[in-house]
């Protein structure tokens, strides 16, 4: 047998050389009866037959092997030809210069590996190889099973028995159907899903700790079996007996055979779990419906325990009809449909925030409470997108991104600033692209720019980003220099994100543009009482500082501070009551906000 002390293997894994298998990634491929150095320990492969496809075993994987080991002179020791039946084990308990040399074999390749000495067995030899004998071994690889340490820290093991489907493995969110069964060291079955299987959510686990672990490394299709230690079984309480199975002792080792059969993909669409997509059946093509689409779906909307309230498509009835981000639906379904492909069908849960809130709604078929959280079961049978950009002609894009402005002003009108935004984000990208427009077109293009650019800009102060705020007015004064509503707004940026030197940078230049402003006037005046505030803050924090440095001193000189301090804060408050007096009335400067709404939706 061709094995090597697991205590040589391990050294040969952790080495620093790191040379297993070292194949010259620079080399090409070896032709049938070339040779070649493998590795810096001196270790040759000549190769004999060519395997099949490009991949090779892993270290910790279990091959499959047929092997003959001669000495120099053609003397036989060993050869599992001559017993009729191959050799498995794992592939880093070979000798050590085996393992280095199969590492680098395809499935059905033959090679003729040469070991030198110290990669064989060594000055001991044994009782049919002489010491220090340089070995010759050739080596047909017949198959491997893959193994993976999952854990990390050898707790889960797997050993992948069939391979999946090229696809992605489930995430958290994901729904999975699986096939197992679970075994003790005894062999006693203590869990089986039988031929069914079962189905669960990734995120709410089943079984066993392992199990949602090792599914998040398999795909479709894959067939695995497992070894799984206590602490990602049942631990040191084990289980209870079922109905069905025996109980689990504390502290047992599991054998599971695990069957990755489905998957059913669940998508965030709301971003914080509120509104969750299962897709029960992909759609076709890659094209979704998008913001702005005329669909067409079939649903059945239910309450969580299964009470019906509204069907649309179903028993001769006509299906629905809504054009997506128009808010004909409830945002939830709405949401939904802008990322489903025609054909596709989904269960989607939507929570009350994304549904009807805390309103009592009657459905066509039942109520639904306040505060519900609600199934659609939703079919999509058809959309048409809006026209992109490329499909239209220069006149048709101006039109379409000035219709996009328009409604993006009356959302922003009613204080839905993140879909006016989106609007004014869509018109941009009807007259964004670098096109020849005639004259007359590149005066239009460019107000409308502007425009949406000032709009875009507002929506982002009302939702607090104001970094993108400043870019959206940066980008209009880079067109006009002396824009007063950008000056304005980058400055409001500014102070809210505390940048007071460039806010006064900005409204100085506003003001010399337009003196009159009076939402600049005010503005102006909320500045400088921040700057009050700031100056105090620092002065604060300056004496503090200064208190440290004196407290280090001479007795001497600290007595001689303390006796001129109180002169010093009597000086500091006299400054702070004639910097009180200069502050304008704060109901004043409130209002900065709100005349600056007057500025806010730019209509040209």
């Amino acid at each position: 047998m061709v094995t090597f002390s697991t205590a040589n293997a391990a050294a040969f894994i952790d080495s620093d050389d790191d040379s297993g298998g070292e194949v010259i990634e620079s080399a090409p491929p070896l032709k049938v009866g070339e040779s070649r150095l493998i590795s810096s320990f001196g270790i040759t492969k000549k190769l004999l037959k060519h395997g099949h496809g490009w991949e090779t075993p892993g270290l910790n994987d279990d091959v499959t092997i047929d092997y003959e080991g001669r000495l120099l002179d053609g003397t036989k020791f060993i050869s599992t030809r001559d017993k009729g039946e191959p050799f498995i084990c794992s592939c880093n308990l070979l000798l050590t210069g085996l393992t280095q040399g199969v590492i680098t074999m395809t499935k059905g390749e033959i090679s003729l590996f040469t070991l030198p000495p110290e990669l064989g067995y060594g000055a001991a030899g044994t009782y049919t190889v002489p010491p220090n004998s340089i070995l010759q071994f050739e080596v047909e690889l017949l198959s491997w099973i893959t193994v993976v340490d999952v854990s990390k820290d050898g707790a889960i093991v797997k050993k992948i028995i069939k391979r999946g489907e090229d696809a992605a493995p489930p995430t958290h969110l994901d729904q999975v159907h699986v096939r197992y069964t679970a075994r003790l060291p005894d062999d006693t079955i203590v869990a089986d899903t039988l031929e069914k299987g079962v189905e669960f959510l990734m995120n709410q686990g089943h079984f066993c700790p392992a199990l949602p672990r090792v599914l998040k490394t398999m795909k479709r299709g894959e067939k695995v079996n497992l070894c799984v230690q206590p602490q990602y079984a049942f631990g040191e309480f084990g289980r209870d007996s079922t109905t069905d199975f025996p109980s689990i002792p504390p502290n047992s080792v599991l054998s599971i055979q695990l069957e990755l059969v489905q998957v059913k993909p669940v998508i965030d669409i709301s971003g914080d779990s509120k509104v969750l997509k299962k897709i029960l059946k992909e759609g076709d093509g890659l094209v979704t419906a998008d913001d702005g689409a005329s669909v067409i779906v079939k649903y059945t909307a239910m309450l969580e325990d299964g009470t019906i309230f509204d069907k649309k498509g179903f028993d001769g009835e006509e299906p629905m009809e809504f054009v997506t981000d128009e808010e004909q639906v409830i945002v939830g379904l709405d949401r939904t449909a802008s990322t489903m492909r025609k054909g596709e069908q989904a269960s989607v849960t939507i929570k009350p925030e994304y549904g009807f809130g805390c309103v009592e709604v009657k459905g066509d078929l039942a109520v639904v409470p306040a505060n519900s959280t609600i199934i659609y079961e939703v079919e999509m049978l058809d959309f048409t997108r809006e026209k992109a950009p490329w499909e239209l002609c220069n006149n048709e894009r101006i039109e379409a991104a000035d219709k996009k402005k328009e409604e993006g002003n009356e959302l922003f009108k009613t204080g839905k600033y993140e879909r006016a935004g989106k609007k004014y984000e869509k018109a941009m990208g009807y007259i964004s692209e670098d096109l020849s427009f005639a004259e007359d077109e590149q005066k239009l293009v460019k107000s409308l720019s502007v425009s949406c650019w000032l709009n875009c800009a507002a929506c982002r102060l009302k939702l607090n980003n104001f970094q993108e705020a400043v870019k959206l007015c940066s980008k209009v004064l880079d067109v006009e220099y002396g824009n007063v509503k950008a000056l304005y707004r980058r400055a409001q940026a500014y102070i809210e994100s505390a940048d007071l030197h460039l806010a006064e940078l900005d409204i100085t230049k506003a003001l010399e543009i337009d003196p009159q402003n009076r939402g600049l006037k005010l503005l102006q005046k909320k500045l400088k009482q921040l700057q009050v505030e700031s100056n105090k803050r620092d002065a604060a924090l300056y004496a503090s500082m200064f208190k440290e440095t004196r407290k280090d001193s001479s007795i001497t000189k600290e007595t001689s501070i303390t006796s001129k301090r109180p002169r010093v804060e009597k000086s500091a408050e006299s400054r702070d009551s004639e910097v009180t007096e200069r502050t304008p009335e704060t109901a004043e400067v409130s209002t900065v906000a709100r005349d600056g709404d007057s500025m806010v939706v730019d209509s040209c």
